[in-house]
């Protein structure tokens, strides 16, 4: 059996059922193995991966294999490993994993050490841990690299971050940013998932409460969306005039978080920054407000200064922590302020899953083929590649659109026609 550490491998079984009806889900990808498995374009191809261990991400793993690559993957978020998926990667498909749900600190970094052990050629992100261990304690090892892919908002930036300091080591392409990632993934995968996960931890009835959502970018809009679509009131924190507009204009009332706290009922971060929800917001909230984060790391809900506020705290069930605090409100804590859509539920739907990850596919093929001649930076998607990813997914769902006529295409490229 390939090198290891999950927690159960006698969960394969189960694993490898939950894995197979993900990828039924996710026929972009589908396709995206058969031509890999063909043409070979990752062959002998090291390929670490940081990434949500999940069902989804087990069918890109697959997609990956098939196409050549020799696979190492550790988790990207503590809490959001499946174990039966981790377990199944190992002993039915032979792909070294390193991730266990629940994994504290010490363990998390050392399934990443792991996976750099393995000298990866080409990186896969999702929060770009796995590149910051590589520009730090891992600085030995950049020379193999050709470059890397990078899957989330959070992670592009702080590889902006990097590159703007000069200390970005190789190129990385930001699928995040390519259109069949963030528009879907974010608005429709997040939105639905975020509030499937508060569901399953708390069992509340979210009509007729207020949900205040902070940030309104593609994920604080899906999930705006699909609270008021359950008959929540639904309010918006913004910091950026132009989406605080869009909020407004899409009928939510929109104000500063310090006047939210005071009335809302659950709220949700999804920013992507830190110290959302701070000291003075938790002294305003009402008695028995929850509090869930979406936005990758654990650092938008402040839970120490919570901590040094409550004068108790305690598990009242899975995924659900109380503060009593000294006048005796009490504040529950989802998933430990980490990603609540896979801390309690299962993460993106599959349908969804399907057009990132066939990006972050074809991504590593385009950087195996380029990287060597792209400059040390973070680059866009191609958009040939964007295109190709939503003509097949619109082939799947057996949609047909129309074509331009010759006579359409020169009047696109032409400056003479006027009025």
């Amino acid at each position: 059996m390939v090198e290891h550490d999950v927690k159960d491998i006698a969960q394969a079984a189960a694993g490898r059922l939950k894995i197979e009806w993900a990828e039924q889900s996710m026929p972009v990808l589908r396709q995206v193995r058969e031509r890999f498995a063909k043409e070979q374009p990752l062959k002998g191809i090291r390929l670490g991966a940081c990434l949500h261990v999940t069902t989804e991400t087990a069918v890109l793993m697959l997609t990956l294999k098939a196409g050549g690559a020799q696979l190492a993957l550790c988790a990207s978020n503590p809490l959001s490993t499946q174990d039966d998926t981790a377990a199944a990667l190992v002993k039915e498909y032979d792909i070294a994993v390193y991730a266990h749900k629940g994994e504290d600190h010490a363990r998390y970094y050392r399934h990443i050490e792991a996976v750099l052990t393995t000298r990866p050629q080409v990186t896969m992100d999702d929060g770009a841990d796995l590149i910051s261990q590589l520009h730090g304690a891992g600085r030995d090892l950049l020379g193999d690299v050709i470059g890397g892919t990078e899957e989330t908002t959070t992670g592009v930036i702080r590889l902006r971050s990097m590159e703007r300091d000069g200390v970005l080591a190789f190129p990385v392409i930001a699928v995040n940013d390519a259109d069949t990632k963030h528009l879907f993934d974010n608005r429709y995968g997040t939105g639905q998932s975020t509030i499937d996960g508060i569901l399953r931890a708390t069992n509340i009835l979210l009509a007729g409460r207020t949900v205040v959502v902070a940030g309104y970018g593609m994920c604080g809009r899906g999930v705006a969306a699909r609270a008021k679509g359950m008959g929540a009131h639904v309010i918006v924190t913004e910091v950026e005039p132009l989406r605080a507009l869009e909020a407004v204009m899409d009928g939510f009332p929109v104000m500063p978080m310090a006047r939210a706290t005071e009335v809302g009922d659950v709220f949700v971060t999804v920013t992507g920054n830190t110290s959302i929800i701070r000291r003075e917001h938790f002294q305003r909230m009402k008695d028995g407000a929850i509090l869930a984060n979406s936005g990758h790391f654990n650092v938008e809900i402040e839970l120490d200064p919570l901590a040094q506020l409550a004068t108790g705290r305690r598990a009242v069930r899975p995924f659900v922590e109380e503060f009593t605090l000294p006048d005796g409100r009490r504040l529950y804590v989802l998933g430990e302020g980490r990603l609540i859509n896979l801390a309690a539920a299962e993460g993106h739907p599959a349908a969804v899953m399907d057009m990132s990850f066939a990006n972050q596919a074809l991504a590593a093929e385009y950087m195996v083929k380029h990287g060597r001649s792209l400059a040390k930076k973070v680059h866009g998607v191609p958009r040939e590649i964007d295109r190709e990813i939503a003509r097949l997914k619109l082939a799947s769902m057996g949609v047909e659109i129309d074509e331009l006529t010759a006579e359409q295409r020169a009047y696109l490229t032409s400056w003479t026609h006027g009025t």
